[in-house]
């Protein structure tokens, strides 16, 4: 519906104020789909070709709109390669360049990190930084929980067909008044510092717990004087996973 394919059953789908479909058409959008389906005899340089000549990129600029695009996704070694002897991590870069190959003001990634390595999953996010812009809006959807919270400001969770709750990612992370499961970790004294809470569980050299943020620091000031040598502390799971749990349970 955001992209024009289809119309909205109820209500209206607008971008700046515009319907979707018109908007689209006068100023075109950016589109990772979850699969990219292009004639797989193809080489990576002409289908970043021919894809220029569906953007409207004049011919004079399409060379140089390809390459710049090529250099970001670092697919120069597979230029010539056809598209059918690509990985599904090379494909995803080529989906990847095809976005990028117009300055557009809508970009929507449809699981954009699948069948990417941690290399480039790392990069991916260095690009999407790169694109952040006040004028600009881009959509991710992904199932990727900790890719999210990482890249976004804002996260719907939809759970059969609705929208459940919009998340704010960077006030859910600095909420940490209400109590959270924890996982701590020492090198010595773990009996003790799961003595500090009560219903922990321990696990080898790992403590998982719940308290609230001075709760937490009380136990684990508790552990060390008693001879507790704790090495790491960190959410059992992350303000995002919290939300999408609890919202999909509700």
């Amino acid at each position: 519906m955001l992209l024009g394919f289809l119309p909205a059953d109820e209500g209206t789908v607008r971008v700046d104020g515009i319907e979707a479909r018109d908007f689209i058409e006068r100023e075109g959008v950016s589109y990772l789909p979850e699969l990219m389906t292009i004639p797989p005899h193809w080489t990576v340089e002409s289908a970043l070709d021919r894809l220029a000549v569906l953007n409207g990129i004049v011919p004079a600029e399409r060379l140089a709109a390809r390459e710049r695009v090529i250099e970001a996704t670092g697919i120069g070694e597979h230029r010539r390669k056809r598209l059918k002897t690509l990985s599904k991590g090379n494909l995803q870069r080529l989906g990847l360049a095809q976005a990028l190959l117009v300055d557009r003001r809508v970009v929507v990634f449809d699981e954009p990190t699948h069948g990417l390595d941690p290399v480039w999953t790392a990069r991916f996010r260095e690009l999407v930084a790169g694109l952040r812009r006040a004028d600009r809006a881009i959509l991710i959807a992904s199932h990727n929980l900790d890719e999210l919270e990482r890249l976004c400001d804002r996260v719907a969770i939809v759970d059969k067909g609705r929208i459940q709750r919009i998340v704010d990612v960077r006030e859910a992370a600095g909420a940490s008044g209400a109590p959270r499961r924890w996982r701590l970790r020492a090198q010595a004294g773990v009996a003790a510092l799961a003595a500090q809470f009560a219903g922990a569980v321990v696990s080898g050299d790992a403590v998982e717990c719940e308290a609230d943020l001075p709760g937490l620091n009380r136990g684990i000031a508790a552990a060390i004087a008693h001879g507790a040598l704790v090495s790491s502390v960190s959410p059992a799971e992350s303000s995002l996973e919290e939300a999408f749990r609890t919202a999909v349970a509700r």
